[in-house]
């Protein structure tokens, strides 16, 4: 399985947990028998590593919305955030942030609103260049949605 479909994977599994109290066990069982989502080692990583390090994977979201709460923003959004930040931040993969933050961008252009994949991709920017500690917080774009 590519990577691209691996995280979109993910992050449809994550959106689906968002909406139910379904543990995420369950979720990637279910998609185990299913061929359309099925999620794959790597993607299961992904999913594994968010729940083991959520809290501070939301933090470091949240760092970087100004006038926002993650809450707010649309769920395919949060998934598409969370899963890239956990990447980023506690992958053992060899992938480069810009190539994570690259696939994100992606996957928002097909399953978000038309242009969250710009937030997205600010959120992501500003975290993988937090050399600095008081960096701005990225505004959220007027035009997002609850999806």
């Amino acid at each position: 399985m590519k990577r691209r479909l691996a995280r979109e994977n993910a992050v449809m599994a994550l959106y689906e947990a968002s909406f139910n109290a379904t543990q995420i066990e369950d979720i990637i069982a279910a998609s185990r028998e299913s061929k359309e989502n099925e999620i794959d080692s790597f993607g299961e990583a992904l999913i594994v590593n968010f729940y083991a390090h959520s809290s501070e994977v939301d933090d470091a979201i949240k760092s970087k919305l100004k006038d926002w709460t993650l809450d707010r923003l649309p769920r395919v959004d949060a998934a598409i955030l969370r899963l890239a930040v956990t990447e980023m931040i506690f992958s053992t993969e060899e992938d480069m942030d810009s190539v994570v933050i690259n696939e994100a961008v992606e996957i928002a252009k097909k399953y978000s609103g038309d242009s969250n994949y710009q937030f997205i991709n600010g959120v992501l920017g500003a975290l993988a260049h937090k050399t600095e500690v008081d960096e701005t917080p990225c505004e959220a774009s007027e035009t997002q949605g609850e999806s």
